[in-house]
């Protein structure tokens, strides 16, 4: 079976749009998305473009720290 810890890890993604908005911290929250990603292959903090419906287009979406 496996070693150690799981090479496989759940990652949750924030919208950098909406954490620089301090309008949309108190109305409606921040988006947030969550995937996985394999812990050898990215070793440095996730960065993807999704869509936020708070920010109405595609915005960057960094990695959470834990």
């Amino acid at each position: 079976m496996a070693k150690g810890k799981d090479v496989r890890i759940t990652i949750t993604l924030e919208c950098t749009g909406c954490n620089q908005d301090d309008r949309n911290k108190g109305l409606f929250g921040i988006s947030r998305y969550t995937t996985q990603k394999n812990r050898r292959n990215t070793p440095m903090r996730l960065e993807l473009k999704k869509f936020c419906p708070l920010c109405h287009g595609h915005t960057i979406h960094r990695e959470l720290k834990k």
